[in-house]
């Protein structure tokens, strides 16, 4: 193959490494002088290197009672909320994941329990439809990395609690089923790292199991200090946020070196059906139902450095039972 042309691309204008991420693109052939010229122009993926998020899309869940198409796009900077692309279908109760370019969402009841996933490609907020899970998903819970998804399904086709996951892998958008949690729930959250997640439990209490992506281990994790039950997280590479739920104010901090819980920051009122997504800086909680049971726009900003709990852009409409996804590699910094 000639190497007159860059990249061995028998064109006079080949194309340019898309960036200094490992999810970035350096199509062709590339001789090592070339891939050190763009590493030095900062343009030539880099193992490990990971863009940070900079936006989350919220999917709603139900508003005035009802399943809803409706997404938010959340900016992190500035805290500006915008429309998203809707669903495919009306949904609640659902769940969702991704990585850098796309989301990946659970929608969970979409008039009765479903299979049915969307994937949200950030550029162009783009919906399409994802492959779907091999069981019913409702009130579940996900936590990844940059290649895979792991997906608590919640309850099952009879509504009852089951142990069943799947595996999400992006790059192919395959599905594949995954070791079954120790313990039956639905309702619960998940947060973590490039190498676990930690994913609570839901109705079963205070269980936490942690899930270990390379072998797909299933182990104990260190219980919550109160149950945790309609509950959302959200973290970055060294802490995940756990909020209680239940129309309580507890947070949980999980400091995933030594799997060590503390309090955390509480949230700004009683809650309960709510999301949450964020970067490696925040953590954005749509709070969902309060102690009330009305449904509320209200999202708090959580702060990692310090634990400080703040206001965050509200939602375009009172909702409850919505899911969320960053557009930041969850669990890992740059």
């Amino acid at each position: 193959m000639t190497r007159r042309y860059r990249g061995s691309f028998v064109t006079a204008n080949p194309p340019i490494p898309a960036g200094p991420y490992q999810n970035s693109a350096a199509g062709g052939v590339w001789s090592m002088a070339y891939q050190a010229q763009y590493a030095q122009a900062g343009l030539w993926p880099i193992a490990g290197n990971v863009l940070d998020g900079t936006l989350a899309i919220f999917a709603l869940g139900f508003i005035c009672g009802s399943r809803s198409v409706t997404r938010n796009k959340y900016t992190y900077s500035g805290d500006v909320v915008s429309s998203a692309t809707a669903a495919t279908t009306s949904s609640g109760y659902g769940a969702a994941a991704g990585n850098s370019t796309r989301g990946i969402f659970a929608l969970g009841c979409t008039g009765s329990f479903s299979t049915t996933r969307n994937k949200y490609t950030y550029v162009g907020d783009v919906v399409a439809s994802a492959t779907s899970s091999n069981a019913v998903s409702y009130a579940g819970s996900v936590a990844g990395n940059s290649t895979i998804g792991i997906f608590a399904l919640g309850l099952d086709n009879c509504g009852s609690p089951a142990t069943t996951s799947n595996k999400y892998t992006y790059s192919s958008d395959t599905n594949a089923s995954a070791t079954a949690f120790t313990a039956a729930s639905y309702a619960g959250s998940a947060a973590g790292n490039s190498t676990f997640g930690i994913f609570s439990l839901g109705n079963a209490g205070t269980t936490r199991n942690k899930y270990t992506y390379s072998g797909c281990v299933v182990s104990a994790a260190t219980s919550a200090t109160n149950p945790e039950f309609e509950a959302s997280a959200a973290g970055n590479s060294t802490i995940g946020i756990f909020a209680r739920g239940s129309r309580q104010v507890t947070r949980n901090r999980y400091t995933y070196a030594g799997d060590t819980v503390a309090a955390g920051g509480a949230a700004s009122t009683a809650s309960a059906r709510g999301s949450a997504a964020g970067n490696s800086t925040v953590g954005i909680f749509a709070l969902g139902m309060n102690s009330s049971f009305v449904s509320i726009t209200t999202r708090d900003k959580y702060t990692y450095a310090g634990c400080v709990v703040s206001a965050g852009g509200a939602a375009t409409a009172a909702s409850y039972g919505g899911s969320a996804a960053s557009n930041g590699i969850v669990g890992v910094t740059l």
